[in-house]
């Protein structure tokens, strides 16, 4: 039988793995607002649901990452839970060069 640990070790191990998880970085990070949000507010996905006039299910997706959410969702989202959505755009960082791996 095989660990979590393990796997973890092995796919983090191989570059393509890599490459794919950071490309899904801004999803987590967007999961893990939207949770965070919740929480703070105290509220349950079927309490939120109620307030944004849908279905747990539909909280669920977002909070999952398989849905991405509409800028007007969001909007939902943050006056529901009593947060201001920010939306940023930043630089991306420069690619490493080669002399400095």
């Amino acid at each position: 039988m095989t660990s979590l640990k393990d796997l973890k070790s092995r796919w983090t191990s191989d570059p393509e793995f890599r490459a794919e998880y950071a490309a899904l970085e801004d999803e987590f990070a967007l999961a893990a607002a939207l949770i965070d949000a919740r929480m703070g507010a105290s509220m349950t996905q079927e309490q939120l649901a109620q307030a944004m006039g849908t279905t747990q299910a539909a909280i669920a997706r977002m909070e999952s990452g398989r849905v991405p959410p509409s800028t007007r969702t969001l909007q939902r989202f943050a006056k529901a839970t009593g947060t201001r959505l920010r939306i940023v755009f930043e630089k991306e960082p420069a690619p490493a060069r080669a002399d400095q791996r």
